[in-house]
C-alpha cells in the first residue's frame, strides 16, 4: 500500500449522527489540504459516497477533528466539518450539536482529558462558532461508559446519557441572538424570526405554507416547490444576517413551527438545509429553545405561557426532545442544557491517497 496514506480515527455516533473523529495532529494543516483530504476518506461527490466512509446522507457525512485547547477556558479543540455528499465541498461554518456528544468521550480515550472516578466534565471550544460548551460524561472508575438507560428518539436502544450545556450560545456565527434587531419581520410577505443561537436559524410557521408543522421528513422533501421557496428565503435571510451569499453555505437554517400533536410545546421541523432532518439538530433545539425567551419572536408567540426557568418538549419527525432553559447564578443570559447518548463504533484508520 505505498500509494496509501493510514489516518488513524475512531467512528462514533454522536447523537442521531454519525461519522468519523480525528486528532487534528493526524490531518493537514493547511484547510485546502485539510478539507480535500476529507472530501476524498467520505467519498464525497456520489450520491452514495460509495468510494468513502461516508453515509451518503447529511446526517452520517460528518466529520470531528480534535485537538488540544487553544483556549485557556477549555479543555479541548474542536472543529466540525459537514462534508456535502453530492457535491465535493466542506462546510466548516456550522457547529453539531449531535456530534458534540461524542467529543468529550472521544477526548478522554485519546487521552486529551483525564477521566474523573465517577464523572467528568469537558469543556468543549467548538472552533466553528468560538463558544464553550461543556459535556458531563459518566466515567466510573476513570473509565468512559457507553452503555446505560438513557434514551433520544432517532436512535434505537439506550445508552448513557451525556449532558451538554449551551451556557455561551448567544450568537455563534453573527455575535448577536437577533442580526438584523427585529424579533420578527417579512421575507416576500412570509413572517420570519432570524435568530442566531448555538446556529443560525430562519424560523417560520407552517401554516404560511399551508402546512401543520407536523409533516413527516418525507412529505416534506417530497414537495419541491415548497422547497424551492424555501431556499429564496433563505438566501435573503443569510443576507440580512450579515452572512453574504448562503448558497453555497448550510446556513441559515430553515425551521417550520407549529401547533404539537404529540403533546409536547411545539412541533419542530428542521432543515439541513435543503431537507427536512429526519429527528433534530441539538443547535437547531437550542436556537429554537433560546427563540422561545422573546415574546416578540415567532416562537415566544407560540408559547405565550413560557416562563424561565423551563422545560420545552419539541415535537420532530421521530419523536421529541426535551431541552432545559434557564439562566445560571450570575450569568446575563439564559443557558440551554440538553441530553444526549453516544457510542463509539469503530475505530482503525482511513486510507487516503498519497499526495506528493
Amino acid at each position: 500500500m505505498n500509494d496509501l496514506i493510514r489516518i488513524p480515527c475512531v467512528l462514533m455516533r454522536g447523537g442521531t449522527s454519525k461519522g468519523p473523529f480525528f486528532l487534528a495532529r493526524d490531518l493537514p494543516l493547511d484547510p485546502i489540504q485539510r478539507d480535500a483530504l476529507l472530501i476524498e476518506v467520505m467519498g464525497s461527490g456520489h450520491a452514495l459516497e460509495i468510494d468513502g466512509v461516508g453515509g451518503g446522507n447529511s446526517l452520517s457525512s460528518k466529520v470531528a477533528i480534535i485537538g488540544p485547547s487553544t483556549r485557556a477556558d477549555a479543555d479541548v479543540d474542536y472543529l466540525f466539518a459537514q462534508v456535502k455528499v453530492e457535491d465535493r465541498l466542506v462546510d466548516t461554518s456550522p457547529n453539531c450539536g449531535n456530534m458534540l456528544s461524542a467529543v468529550g468521550p472521544f477526548a478522554i480515550e485519546a487521552g486529551l482529558v483525564p477521566a474523573g472516578r465517577e464523572e467528568t466534565t469537558v469543556r468543549v471550544h467548538n472552533v466553528n462558532t468560538g463558544k464553550i460548551i461543556e459535556a458531563l460524561i459518566r466515567t466510573p472508575g476513570g473509565t468512559v461508559r457507553y452503555q446505560g438507560d438513557a434514551a433520544i428518539d432517532g436512535v434505537p436502544g439506550t445508552a448513557a446519557p451525556v449532558y451538554l450545556a449551551f451556557t455561551d450560545a448567544v450568537g455563534a456565527k453573527t455575535g448577536r441572538l437577533l442580526p438584523t434587531g427585529l424579533a420578527q419581520e417579512e421575507i416576500d410577505g412570509v413572517p420570519v424570526s432570524l435568530v442566531d443561537g448555538a446556529t443560525p436559524l430562519m424560523i417560520l410557521m407552517a401554516e404560511s405554507f399551508g402546512l401543520t408543522g407536523s409533516e413527516t421528513a418525507a412529505e416534506l422533501n417530497a414537495n419541491l416547490d415548497f422547497l424551492a421557496r424555501l431556499e429564496t428565503l433563505r438566501i435573503e435571510a443569510g443576507a440580512r444576517m450579515g452572512l453574504g451569499d448562503v448558497r453555497a453555505s448550510v446556513l441559515p437554517k430553515p425551521v417550520l413551527i407549529g401547533p404539537p400533536a404529540q403533546g409536547g410545546d411545539l412541533a419542530v421541523r428542521y432543515f439541513t438545509p435543503h431537507a427536512c432532518h429526519s429527528s433534530l439538530a441539538i443547535t437547531g433545539a437550542v436556537s429554537v429553545a433560546m427563540a422561545a425567551t422573546l415574546p416578540g419572536s415567532l416562537v415566544g408567540a407560540a408559547l405565550p405561557g413560557f416562563r424561565l426557568p423551563a422545560h420545552l418538549t419539541l415535537e420532530h419527525p421521530t419523536g421529541r426532545m426535551d431541552v432545559r432553559v434557564s439562566v445560571p447564578d450570575g450569568a446575563r443570559e439564559p443557558a440551554v442544557y440538553v441530553m444526549r447518548t453516544c457510542r463509539r463504533l469503530f475505530e482503525g484508520a482511513v486510507l487516503a491517497r498519497r499526495r506528493n
